[in-house]
């Protein structure tokens, strides 16, 4: 890749070790594909560096980053288009309640009697001495006890009418103890041959790490571009989803909405039409969920599409600073982000997390950036203050 001179003028810094980022409070959510678990310290770091008392997260998926922004003390607008992640904001951000005031209602469920229902007729599997093949020829996420369970819980939590944020509270317990005892490599696009050692373990409900909100927080599932004219904040963490440069790979195979469907299923309880050998949700098929954040085209001028969304998201966003998470296994080139970056703020600070050398390093100069994103494997924050 050539070096190309560009108008972005950043701070000089030194290389960090990872550990003196500072830590992060502790927050929670399910196995992710696009976890920023391990980046939590290193964007708090970078928010630290700017005047902000409010947040918007665009793109808030499991919802840790608003998670931790809240307990840092910051008033965050919660946003992302899936219904889970909804569920997730409106359990941690916007409850009122200590968690042992959810301690009858979690133990109630966890008393009901077993039941088959439509989540076991389509998801639960058989022991069958370890292989995790059902009777009808298909491999599941969980074994049969649990999805008994599962249905038995999710037809109750419907039943109590409870109010928006209790109910948040109930889904999202269910959630992550289906998570602990599930047998896939964290999504459900497809499942483990065998049954994993964890799938063995009942499904037990627990009351989710909450605690009464201190702040205004906002929760929205809106599609960021609706979003972005509606609201205001100080600075916005944005962290789209990148798809693959791998010009090989179906976009398929890196959508958010194939990968989490069963989430959004639990959440709507809604029995949805479901296709092809891992049941997934109708509407998470390649022709009605891509995001043009997994855009794989370009249009007339040769231009990848994902990178006049990423330049409009950045011109749209009604916020003086913006962070930006970056991967350089993303559809998006180094050098095209550069660009997008250059023509429209200054960027302040750039961190690069390089996960097999444990190492946070601070970029001291533009084509240092670019030539570090030729590498494999990088994640990268920018810290940009808007033009």
């Amino acid at each position: 890749m050539r070096e190309k001179k560009t108008d972005i003028t950043l701070t000089a810094t030194l290389p960090i070790a990872a550990d003196i980022a500072p830590d992060a409070p502790k927050t929670e959510g399910i196995k992710y594909a696009g976890s920023k678990l391990k980046l939590l310290p290193h964007i708090l770091q970078l928010a630290k560096k700017v005047d902000a008392r409010t947040v918007l997260d665009g793109f808030a998926g499991t919802t840790r980053v608003s998670q931790a922004f809240a307990k840092t003390g910051y008033q965050v607008i919660s946003n992302d288009i899936a219904s889970w992640s909804q569920i997730f904001g409106t359990c941690y951000l916007l409850n009122k309640k200590r968690r042992q005031d959810y301690e009858e209602l979690i133990n109630h469920l966890n008393s009901l009697k077993p039941v088959d229902g439509w989540f076991t007729e389509y998801y639960g599997g058989l022991p069958n001495d370890g292989c995790a093949i059902h009777k009808d020829g298909l491999k599941k996420p969980w074994q049969i006890q649990n999805t008994r369970k599962l249905d038995a819980i999710r037809a109750e939590i419907d039943r109590l009418s409870l109010s928006q944020i209790d109910k948040a509270v109930a889904i999202t317990s269910l959630i992550l103890a289906l998570d602990r005892v599930d047998s896939t490599l964290g999504h459900f696009v497809s499942y483990l041959q065998d049954w994993s050692p964890r799938s063995y373990n009942e499904l037990v409900l627990k009351v989710p790490n909450v605690s009464a909100a201190s702040q205004k927080h906002q929760v929205f599932r809106s599609d960021i571009f609706e979003l972005l004219p509606k609201v205001r904040t100080d600075l916005a963490y944005f962290d789209p989803p990148y798809g693959s440069n791998n010009d090989k790979m179906p976009p398929s195979r890196v959508r958010y909405a194939s990968y989490y469907h069963l989430w959004t299923t639990i959440c709507l309880n809604d029995k949805p039409e479901l296709f092809g050998r891992a049941n997934r949700r109708a509407d998470t098929s390649d022709t009605v969920a891509a995001s043009v954040f997994e855009e794989f085209r370009k249009n007339e001028n040769g231009k990848l599409l994902v990178i006049d969304a990423i330049e409009r998201l950045i011109q749209n966003t009604n916020a003086k600073w913006i962070i930006l998470s970056y991967s350089s296994g993303g559809r998006a080139t180094a050098e095209e982000l550069n660009e997008v970056l250059a023509a429209n703020g200054n960027c302040l600070d750039i961190l690069e997390i390089d996960y097999k050398r444990n190492v946070m390093a601070g970029m001291k100069w533009t084509n240092q950036w670019l030539r570090e994103a030729e590498k494999p494997n990088r994640e990268f924050l920018f810290l940009i203050e808007k033009k």
